[in-house]
């Protein structure tokens, strides 16, 4: 029989597959899009759209359970990414840029969303719940890194290869270029590395039955819970990032806008090196500390100092905003006690998701606790380059603040099962 192969092998790639594409698609083509010369408003309207396939993704997401299986969804998603980034690359440098932008991004969210379903659910399939709970840290970790790689690593080659004499047009070429060759090479990792799981197996079943189970699954979904724990439950889901969801937009924009524009006037080689190094560290420090802490003693006992935690990036952007601060050395430790405070205060959300999603349809049920999610993240990002052109920046990061609040109010409403996470030995 043959030994199974340890997730060590297969997480970090997985997940590091699943949040590049996102990044790139919602916050790289900030960047992409202002560097063409749109404003903050239009384009944190424009990639707030882009956001679209994360929403709607448990549409589908039943047919990823019975059609094939989850390896082999995961499988063909990455290659499509290449493809999309690759469409990306080749069509910028036309006239019809814009469309073409927006075109390829859509195929690539639409592409990711999927991965994200089939990724999830071969992850709650492959490992037990007390494994869960041990990797949740690292897969949220990994996550951040490919987030971090994206914003961070890939915006400093575009300004790198501007500053060494490149056009705008053809470093963001070169970078979506790299991103293809990224995927391609992520491809033909799993297709020969993802283990076949003996749970990951499809579903026989006709059209018919697929809807009348797409039908059960979303039912079910909301009949999990009595009624009022249910809304409290959902609300926690949609809202627990509020403030995230608009500093989000708005940080990369602040960050290398001119000092004369409000901003902190960083270039993009600054900005990438900052959080591809730095940022890492404490992300990676933030999200395994996490991990750890859940599950030896549960998700319930570690609630509340996450959500402090994840408020952490709030605090340093309203600093940012009125101190201005030259010194690259102190710059560069806030954003590690920033993305510190995120990786381990993210943990909550993932767990509890997990948690809501314990069931027949987990896969379906994780699927649209993340589309809830990106919802509470869409929404309020697409108005908040209006909000920061219309307050400032202070004004804008002082909302933010304020808006932790509703952060306090969901985590204080949910009910957690304290053994939840929490290792079998603990």
């Amino acid at each position: 029989m043959q030994a199974k192969r340890s997730p060590w092998t297969w997480i970090p790639t997985l997940y590091f597959a699943e949040g590049l594409p996102y990044i790139v698609i919602t916050t790289v083509s900030l960047l992409v899009m202002s560097d063409m010369g749109l404003s903050d408003a239009k384009t944190t309207l424009y990639t707030g759209w882009l956001g679209l396939p994360w929403i709607v993704k448990p549409l589908w997401s039943p047919f990823v359970d019975i059609i094939k299986t989850k390896r082999w969804w995961v499988i063909l998603m990455q290659a499509l990414l290449g493809s999309a980034f690759a469409g990306v690359a080749f069509t910028l440098p036309t006239g019809l840029w814009f469309q073409s932008l927006m075109f390829f991004l859509f195929l690539a969210g639409f592409t990711s969303a999927t991965h994200d379903i089939a990724a999830d659910g071969y992850y709650m399939i492959e490992l037990d719940a007390h494994q869960q709970s041990f990797f949740v840290g690292i897969r949220n970790t990994v996550y951040r890194l490919a987030m971090i790689f994206g914003s961070g690593f890939l915006v400093w080659l575009a300004g790198y290869l501007q500053k060494g004499g490149g056009t705008t047009i053809l470093s963001w070429c070169i970078v979506f270029y790299a991103l293809a060759g990224i995927f391609i090479a992520i491809t033909l990792y799993h297709a020969f590395c993802l283990p076949r799981s003996e749970g990951d197996v499809p579903r026989s079943a006709s059209f018919r039955e697929t809807g009348r189970l797409l039908g059960e699954s979303l039912g079910s979904f909301f009949v999990k819970f009595p009624v009022r724990e249910t809304v409290l439950a959902l609300l926690f889901i949609l809202l627990f990032r509020l403030p995230e969801a608009m500093l989000g937009k708005i940080s990369p924009l602040f960050l290398t806008r001119s000092v004369a524009e409000g901003g902190l006037g960083l270039t993009k080689e600054q900005f990438g090196l900052f959080y591809s190094t730095i940022g890492t560290i404490g992300l990676v420090l933030g999200g395994i500390l996490g991990g750890i802490a859940a599950s030896r003693h549960g998700l319930k006992k570690w609630l509340w100092p996450m959500v402090v935690a994840i408020t952490v990036p709030d605090v340093v952007y309203v600093y940012f905003s009125y101190a201005h601060p030259t010194s690259l050395p102190l710059i560069s430790s806030f954003i590690f006690v920033e993305q510190l405070g995120y990786g381990f205060g993210f943990t909550a959300l993932t767990l509890y998701m997990l948690y809501y999603s314990i069931g027949k349809f987990k896969t379906s049920h994780y699927s649209i606790c993340t589309g809830i999610t990106f919802l509470g993240l869409m929404l309020p990002g697409m108005i908040s380059g209006y909000l920061a052109e219309r307050l400032g920046y202070q004004h804008f990061f002082i909302l933010i603040m304020a808006l932790c609040l509703v952060t306090f109010l969901v985590a204080a409403l949910i009910r957690i099962d304290p053994d939840f996470g929490k290792s079998k030995t603990a």
